[in-house]
Order: structure tokens, then C-alpha cells, then sequence
């Protein structure tokens, strides 16, 4: 039988052939070109108010080109204008962390940090901007925003120790209008509202917070509190439960428990 013949034998070898740098500078000059095309499909949706679509845009310039801060500041607005607010959080901080002179990506990720209710946290992203642009008007405006907030929380911590529920509702109202995502706000308020008897408006409250998350021990001992002051107490014991699978170490909810097994007995 014949020997096989030199170039069947060079078939079967795997060589690594170099990649011409050139080519490969070609190619990232590709890459960017698509990503600034995406990018400009991007903003289009965006002015039309159309940030879904502006989301995917933005997503596929940042698959090609991971690295380009502004994409990802872009793709935190449109999240914002989503009401995705811990998403939009995400996304500008990886800006920052790109590039840590991007203005927009501090403003941003200061605004996320404000509509979620961490107001100290919103404070230090603004405090940024006034160190790159000392005259930005929002930034100091923000920043009084984040001042607010931190004297509502104070004043709704001194209203519920004195059993004031009204004077909490009140300050949570005026904090969610800077927070208008902040679940921590509005399960306080909802909890109030339950002790002030208007259970209705506490129902809605906690459920608005559970379509959103299904897991908030808050708001699911919430739901129960409403239910135990309207005397039910077997599903309001339901609801108590599930708040301490949810949060083990809740204790309003454990001490709920506790309460209303005592009156099932009866």
C-alpha cells in the first residue's frame, strides 16, 4: 500500500497561524464602527421614547465593545426612564469604574441612588460631580434633595417611637417624592397607615411592593396587619408565616405569630 503522500500528511496537522496585526486592528475598527451604529440606533429609540427597543440597541453596542463607558451611562438612562432603577444602578456604576471622570455616570448612578432611598450614598455620587464641574446646578440641587430625605427618615424615626402615624405618613410621603422606589418608604408607610386604620390603603401600598418583589418579608407582614386588625386572624397568620420564610429573623412578624396563635385558641 502506498505511503500516504506529503500534503495528506500536512492535512492532518493543526498549525496556529499568527493573525496579521493589521487584520486584527481591522477588526476592533469594525467592532467599534458597529457598536457607534448601534449606539446612534440607540439614542433615535430613545428620542422617540420608544426605551425598549433603545435598551436592546444599547445592550448590542455594549456586547461589542464592553469596555466604552458611555454605552453603559446610556443604557442607566433608559433603565431609569424603565423605572428599572437597580439595573440603571448597576450600569453606572460600571461607567464610573470605566471611567471615573464621566460626569453623566456619577449624576446617574447619584440619581439611582436617591430614587432607591439611599440618600448618603446619593450625596457621595454628587459630591463627585461638584469635584468635575464645581458649578453644576443639578448636582447641588440633588444634593439638598439627599439632605431632605435624611431629615424625613429622621423625623418619621422620632413619629413612630411617639406612636405619631400620621406625622410618619407625612414625612414618608415627601421622602418618596424624591424615592418614588424606595420599598423600605413605603412599607413604613403602609405599616402606619394599617395602624391608623385605613387598611384599604395599606393593602395597596404592600401589594404595589409585592407585584414587584414577591419576597419582601415587609410588605408580606404588611398584608397580615391589615388582615389580624380586621379580624382575620387565619389568613393574617398566613401572611405572617410567609414573612418569616422570607426574612427568618423578622421579629414584628414573629411576634405577630405569636399573638395570633394565642387568640386562635379561643
Amino acid at each position: 500500500m502506498p505511503s500516504p503522500s506529503f500534503h495528506s500528511k500536512m492535512s492532518s496537522v493543526d498549525f496556529d497561524v499568527p493573525m496579521d496585526p493589521e487584520m486584527e486592528l481591522l477588526d476592533d475598527e469594525d467592532m467599534e464602527r458597529d457598536a457607534e451604529d448601534f449606539k446612534e440606533q440607540g439614542n433615535a429609540y430613545y428620542i422617540k421614547k420608544d426605551y425598549s427597543e433603545a435598551f436592546n440597541y444599547y445592550t448590542k453596542a455594549i456586547d461589542m465593545c464592553p469596555k466604552t463607558a458611555s454605552y453603559y451611562g446610556n443604557r442607566a438612562a433608559t433603565l431609569m426612564m424603565l423605572s428599572r432603577y437597580r439595573e440603571a444602578l448597576e450600569d453606572s456604576q460600571m461607567a464610573v469604574r470605566l471611567d471615573d471622570a464621566f460626569v453623566k455616570g456619577h449624576v446617574r448612578e447619584g440619581k439611582c441612588h436617591l430614587s432607591l432611598g439611599n440618600a448618603m450614598a446619593a450625596s457621595r455620587c454628587f459630591q463627585r460631580v461638584l469635584e468635575l464641574e464645581p458649578d453644576n446646578v443639578s448636582a447641588q440641587q440633588e444634593i439638598k434633595n439627599a439632605e431632605s430625605i435624611l431629615e424625613y427618615e429622621r423625623m418619621a424615626e422620632i413619629g413612630f417611637d411617639k406612636r405619631d402615624f400620621r406625622m410618619v405618613v407625612f414625612c414618608m410621603d415627601r421622602a418618596l417624592e424624591s424615592a418614588p422606589a424606595c420599598h423600605r418608604f413605603k412599607v413604613l408607610k403602609a405599616e402606619c397607615l394599617a395602624m391608623l386604620g385605613r387598611y384599604p390603603e395599606a393593602q395597596s401600598v404592600a401589594s404595589d411592593i409585592l407585584r414587584m418583589d414577591s419576597t419582601n418579608g415587609d410588605a408580606l407582614y404588611v398584608r397580615g396587619l391589615c388582615l389580624y386588625y380586621e379580624d382575620c386572624i387565619d389568613k393574617a397568620v398566613q401572611f405572617f408565616i410567609q414573612a418569616l420564610r422570607m426574612a427568618p429573623d423578622h421579629e414584628k412578624a414573629r411576634l405577630a405569630c405569636r399573638v395570633s396563635d394565642s387568640l386562635s385558641v379561643f
